[in-house]
């Protein structure tokens, strides 16, 4: 049984390293802790979306829908992973199947509340939407890294040399 408080155990993950203490207090006021079992469903797509997870212990499974192949996972999350971003931005819903691959602890986070406590404090919403603009740009990357795996190497251009590189944007990304 956990004797330590939230705020204590959300200085331990990832996602709140570094963090000011007053923040992880602040934030830990909209957070409960939660388990799930091996196949359960976290977030259906289409489902609203009121609430995101820091992952403590455990694997999910990020999973698409396919007609024709059924269930399709675009990303797997462990121990220190934040699940969820889309209680963020209107019309808050999900947009993947989240499912628990093993048994998994997390602490599950109160969206509504957590936009009231950023607008309420703009220094440490401030703090908190950098820290999940980093999750959304880790994720992009990971996705990139796997349509390149199932759909092979990227292909030139028309009228591009095979080996000619090709800058991805602004700074290489």
């Amino acid at each position: 049984m956990e004797t330590r408080s939230l705020d204590e155990l959300l200085g331990e993950h990832n996602f709140f390293e570094g963090m000011d203490p007053r923040y992880l207090t602040f934030i830990a006021g909209c957070g409960r802790n939660v388990a799930f079992h091996p196949g359960a469903w976290i977030a259906r797509d289409g489902d609203a979306a009121d609430s995101f997870y820091a992952i403590r212990h455990g694997q999910v499974a990020i999973e698409v829908h396919s007609p024709r192949t059924g269930a399709l996972v675009i990303q797997t999350l462990g121990d220190g992973a934040v699940l969820g971003w889309s209680w963020l931005f209107p019309p808050y819903r999900w947009h993947f199947d989240v499912r628990a691959v093993e048994p998994t602890r997390a602490v599950q986070f109160d969206g509504t509340c957590l936009r009231g406590k950023c607008d309420d404090d703009p220094a440490m919403g401030y703090e908190f939407m950098k820290r999940f603009a980093r999750v959304l740009t880790r994720s992009l990357e990971a996705t990139r890294l796997q349509l390149l795996d199932v759909y092979g190497e990227e292909r030139a251009p028309a009228g591009a040399a095979a080996t000619e590189e090709r800058p991805l944007g602004p700074r290489g990304g």
